[in-house]
């Protein structure tokens, strides 16, 4: 129904009255071969349906004109006989006047089926542009996310470095005179410079953590390989980077969301998991680029799948950003599985 449907928008006026025009012609041939005692005004309508819907009402109105009067011809021609003159006329006034009812009804329907259509189009054409409209802002949010999280690991490294650096130094220098007096202080101020130089180390790894990867010669696998071992140091838990064949992403859009991720994974299976051992996997094929994180944790809760975690919502925004599959579920040995494809991507 549908094929017939297309078929006959794709035809002019002309092709739609022709075919009505056949229509009617064949329904009269079989009035006038089985007789005028057989009513076959109403098979008429089929042409005058059709010309009304596809052609418009005045098509629709000379095909009912047309109709009546080939209903009329066959039963003249097969020799139908009336008791008055008046009688064929007031029959064709009626046929005529139920097919110019039809005629009205049909080419209402045909009118305010092709208003909803324009309708459902416009309405299509506000909410693709809203939703790309929507994808543009999110894209910024992330970028602008993205560019805070630069200028803070910066900050943290050049600023808040240097100044817990200069605090170890006059720490150190503090040390170094209470020890020359032979003063106890001198192990308290010891301490306090080992404290210190613990500040300064965490916060490099929290600049790492926040600064943009690095495409720089192999691009996105060091940058893996640098996170599996941060993590593993800062966690004491076992964090290994699995690349089997090299992987090179020049794109850094791209590189920087499988990178956040990855980040976001390892970090749900750490904090919600209690993971020990992760693995982070990075392969290509000529299919594509696929991510795959998966640990040894506690899983996932019974009611995962109506989550809400920000988390999550985030790792799937990210994928769907650079066109790739995401996937969350539980490992069959064990823990969760995260994986993130992105299909035949020009490396």
């Amino acid at each position: 129904m549908s094929s017939l449907t297309s078929f006959l928008e794709k035809r002019s006026r002309g092709g739609i009255i022709g075919i009505a025009l056949a229509i009617v012609m064949v329904v009269g041939l079989a009035d006038y071969f089985t007789g005028s005692e057989i009513f076959f005004s109403l098979f008429y309508l089929v042409a005058v349906a059709l010309t009304a819907w596809f052609a418009g009402t005045r098509s629709g109105l000379a095909i009912s004109i047309v109709s009546v009067l080939t209903w009329l011809a066959g039963d003249f021609a097969a020799g139908a006989h009336y008791t008055t003159a008046l009688v064929p006329v007031w029959n064709a006034i009626i046929s005529l006047g139920f097919y110019l009812v039809v005629v009205w009804l049909v080419a209402s329907l045909s009118a305010l089926h092709r208003e909803l259509e324009a309708r459902v189009g416009q309405r299509t054409k506000a909410l693709t542009e809203e939703m790309a409209e929507r994808e543009r802002l999110e894209k910024e949010l992330l970028e602008t996310s993205e560019r805070e999280q630069r200028r803070i690991g910066h900050d943290l490294h050049d600023s808040l470095g240097q100044h817990l650096t200069a605090t170890a130094l006059a720490g150190q220098v503090l040390e170094e005179k209470l020890a020359r007096q032979s003063r106890p202080e001198a192990a308290d101020a010891r301490r306090v410079v080992a404290l210190v130089e613990e500040s300064i180390e965490l916060t490099r790894t929290l600049a790492r953590g926040l600064h943009q990867v690095t495409l720089e010669n192999a691009g996105l696998m060091p940058a893996f390989e640098e996170l599996a071992a941060i993590i593993a140091e800062r966690f004491q838990i076992s964090c290994r980077c699995e690349c089997v064949r090299e992987v090179f992403i020049q794109d850094v859009t791209v590189a920087t969301h499988l990178y956040r991720i990855a980040q976001e994974s390892i970090s749900n299976a750490i904090r919600h998991g209690q993971a020990r051992h992760i693995w982070l996997r990075l392969e290509s094929s000529d299919t594509g680029v696929t991510l795959t994180v998966h640990d040894d944790g506690r899983g996932l809760p019974p009611d995962w799948r109506q989550s809400k975690g920000l988390g999550l919502r985030i790792m799937a925004h990210r994928a769907t950003m650079i066109g790739a599959n995401f996937a969350i579920s539980p490992a069959p040995e064990g823990g969760t599985r995260v994986v993130c494809g992105l299909p035949n991507f020009n490396r």
